[in-house]
């Protein structure tokens, strides 16, 4: 709700500060219209003439009155001599320069022209104000406005101030009881709770609170809801921003939020401060990408506050980043961010518990079995289970239903995984028989190996994250370690639907490209990295980069031992194709009835695909493994 609200605000001030430029556009065109129109009508209307051209028009009566001042003398003609300027019938004036004529005012007298003297200054003054001055008061007028809607109440003089966020404990309603999955981060976090609760106790022995704690994990593994959950268990205000909140286009402006950041805070101790996404003003300060003189002043900033600031009055300083080796090394030392707490995927019984949390509200149905749907989303973290746990929900209110069984549970697992099913694309039915054979080839190499995982579900129903069909296997228990046996296996099963398409269709089709891709990354990461390959034994050619995010390798070895390591990779999914096309060969007759069982289903379950196993393979041939999988379905 809080965010909803703040997305809210910030859709009003964007729509305020539109609005504000639209009307500073919209006067300074309208000024330089006026100026445009003042100048041609000014022309048009004030043309200057000789002293003695003036004598004439009086001499002829064609002066209707004479206004006389030290530089000039304005002559008025009689009506009848106008001037078409942009569409406006004008009155000419005209005017001529003041020359000492002792007889002038004798002469105006005797022609009954009426005359009067003027000071030089008033007219041009007024002049001057209306076309100069006021327009550069509305500019800057508008201006004013402009900045002052973007920088918040205070103006332009909130523009280097802290754009934190405060959030009192009632507001965010936030404790470890909301979060979940996360023991071993609430513990380390629990230390803190207590010491901002009870400082006396650590302060008497001689203990002081740690100044930092760098929250470190994945994306949407909850840094920032047990950042907020500590908050809200000791019940201290709650400074919350970002990173980016510091750095602005003017040099100085991050470093001046800074110190007003902390100003803040410490008026307030105790109280716990929030810096999400971290990495966004502490990168290494020697990074090859270049310096940025704003970032770093703010970098300086933020590690001389951190310094300056006494503990011991219960200022706590959390941050997170999901980008810890990229951090400055001073930021890290001991005295700044003095922990690093973890926040990693949950195992399986932290899925359990996330689901739990995120299902405490929504009705569900006596047949729902959490531990089976944890099971199945290994590797998810927490905003997936909880979009799944909110998809199932969504699928239940579509279908009809009061409350949330099973099925929409796993059907919400698939959309999370592989999106929704996609039923404006059909296939015809060639491209259905290919993509059948296909899964049910994947399906048979999982069966007949040892050290692989049972199938769960089988389908040729298309989902919008652009599968066309998928076998989905279920761990029977969490598994920390892969041996080398089950990734070899692995690397048959990506590949066995391949081989079914050249063996039933003697042709091959774009549709193994990503079991090819995962393939090739198991057998790279097994000669590069897990020391798998009798080529290179146990040397280290690989490095891993972002591990908390997309985990990209780095080579590190010479371009010879490269183009060597392509060789053995090449060689080890060669020699995977060749095992699963000899298998499915051998048991062509089983892949031919399933593959037309599920044509005919599109979708079948585990279970089925036992039973027709079963149905067609003798004992003797069932390996170890398939009968632990026909227990396990």
């Amino acid at each position: 709700m809080q965010n909803t609200s703040d997305d809210l605000q910030d859709n009003k001030k964007k729509g305020k500060m539109q609005g504000t430029i639209a009307i500073t556009i919209a006067i300074i065109f309208s000024i330089f219209f006026i100026s445009y129109l003042r100048g041609l009508i000014d022309k048009q209307m004030n043309r200057e003439i000789t002293y003695n051209e003036f004598i004439t028009m009086v001499n002829e009566g064609k002066v209707e009155s004479v206004t006389i001042s030290d530089k000039r003398i304005i002559i008025n003609p009689k009506k009848g001599e106008n001037v078409i300027a942009e569409g406006l019938s004008l009155q000419v004036r005209y005017y001529t320069k003041t020359l000492k004529d002792p007889a002038r005012t004798q002469f105006l007298i005797e022609a009954g022209v009426p005359f009067k003297g003027v000071e030089d200054n008033t007219g041009e003054l007024l002049t001057f104000v209306i076309f100069n001055v006021l327009p550069m008061a509305l500019i800057f007028g508008s201006v004013f406005i402009l900045m002052r809607r973007m920088g918040g109440s205070s103006g332009i003089m909130s523009f280097g101030k802290s754009r934190a966020k405060v959030y009192e404990q009632k507001e965010t309603g936030i404790t470890f009881k909301d979060v979940a999955g996360q023991d071993e981060a609430q513990e380390s976090l629990n230390e803190i709770v207590d010491f901002l609760h009870n400082p006396g106790k650590y302060t008497k022995i001689g203990a002081k609170l740690p100044k930092g704690a760098l929250l470190v994990g994945p994306p949407g593994t909850g840094k920032t809801l047990l950042a907020k959950a500590v908050a809200g268990e000791a019940g201290v205000p709650f400074y919350s921003l970002a990173g980016s909140d510091f750095i602005e286009m003017f040099a100085g402006v991050g470093a001046s939020r800074v110190r007003d950041l902390f100003r803040q805070a410490q008026q307030n101790t105790p109280c716990i401060m929030f810096i999400d996404e971290i990495d966004a003003i502490g990168k290494n300060r020697e990074s090859r990408m270049g310096s940025n003189e704003e970032r770093e002043q703010t970098l300086n900033q933020l590690l001389s506050e951190m310094d300056g600031f006494d503990s011991s009055k219960g200022l706590v300083i959390l941050a997170a980043t999901n980008r810890p080796e990229s951090l400055d090394p001073a930021l890290l030392r001991p005295g700044r961010f003095d922990r690093r707490v973890i926040v990693d995927k949950p195992d399986l019984k932290g899925r359990l518990n996330v689901l739990k949390v995120h299902s405490k509200d929504v009705l569900m149905d006596d047949s729902v079995d959490l531990e089976a749907i944890a099971l199945s989303t290994a590797g998810a973290v927490g905003s997936d289970l909880a979009n799944m746990i909110n998809e199932a929900a969504i699928n239940a209110v579509k279908n009809g239903r009061t409350v949330v069984n099973q099925e929409d549970l796993l059907e919400s697992v698939e959309v999370v995984i592989a999106g929704k099913e996609k039923k404006d694309r059909i296939m015809n039915n060639k491209e259905k028989r290919i993509v059948a054979f296909h899964e049910v080839g994947h399906a048979l190499a999982a069966a007949f190996q040892k050290d692989t995982t049972p199938v769960q579900k089988i389908t040729i129903v298309p989902r919008t994250m652009g599968s066309l069909g998928y076998v989905i296997q279920t761990p029977e228990e969490e598994k920390f370690l892969v041996t080398e046996n089950e990734l070899r296996a692995e690397l048959v099963i990506y590949l066995a639907g391949r081989a079914a398409e050249e063996i039933n269709f003697d042709s091959v089709t774009t549709g193994a490209s990503n079991d090819i891709e995962r393939a090739t990354n198991i057998a790279r990461s097994m000669v590069t990295r897990y020391g798998m390959s009798p080529e290179f034994g146990l040397m280290g050619i690989e490095s891993v980069e972002h591990r908390y995010l997309n985990g990209d390798p780095v080579i590190n070895c010479a371009d010879v031992t490269a183009a060597k390591v392509d060789e053995v990779v090449r060689e080890m999914l060669k020699t995977a194709y060749d095992e699963a096309k000899e298998l499915l060969l051998n048991h062509r007759e089983t892949l031919n009835k399933i593959a037309e069982y599920l044509l005919e289903k599109e979708s079948i379950t585990g279970k089925e695909f036992m039973k027709i196993f079963n149905e067609m393979e003798p004992k003797q041939l069932i390996s170890a493994n398939h009968e632990k999988n026909e227990e396990t379905v």
